[in-house]
């Protein structure tokens, strides 16, 4: 079996084909997963912004990463459970749709971020608070950070756009004429 046969039978099972096809279900997902992404995005930005010592200078950096923390939590389990329910509704659209594999690829990426980062900034960040600049390991992962959510949220957007070339077998390329 193929990965575009395996694609199309996760998409046409009767759970995935009634939420494509609802009506209602279906932008009721897609709405809470906008919404869900922008509160999280949200959230993450303050604690980027933070630990870059952009913003919120004078609340402790413990406060305002232990603070948004199991918000954060919270919204990224939401994000990702509606996020799959639209992939899978729609997978044979997205399994070849290069912005979605991008996509797919940051959020992996996101994870390696987080066992790269997790000891030296994100368990202990009262070891931040007080500080006049933030450590350079601080301000790269807040930065990757940043990076790896802006590209997920971009290629999130872009996904909609990809028009797969149409396959014409007997069709010749023709001269471009000026």
């Amino acid at each position: 079996m193929s990965i575009g046969q395996i694609c199309h039978a996760i998409q046409d099972t009767a759970f995935f084909t009634a939420l494509r096809e609802s009506g209602l279900a279906y932008p009721i997902v897609l709405s809470s997963h906008l919404s869900t992404l922008a509160v999280f995005g949200g959230l993450i930005l303050v604690s980027d912004l933070r630990l870059l010592g952009l913003a919120f200078t004078n609340i402790p950096v413990s406060e305002v990463l232990l603070r948004t923390r199991p918000w954060k939590r919270v919204g990224f389990l939401l994000m990702i459970t509606w996020g799959v329910l639209l992939a899978g509704s729609k997978l044979s659209e997205y399994y070849d749709n290069p912005y979605f594999q991008v996509k797919i690829t940051l959020l992996c990426l996101v994870g390696v971020h987080a066992l790269v980062f997790r000891g030296r900034v994100y368990k202990n960040p009262k070891q931040f608070d007080g500080l006049k600049t933030m450590p350079r390991v601080a301000k790269v992962a807040a930065c990757t950070s940043l990076a790896l959510w802006l590209g997920i949220m971009s290629m999130g957007r872009w996904i909609a756009y990809f028009d797969r070339p149409e396959y014409h077998p007997h069709r010749v390329a023709q001269p471009v004429s000026r």
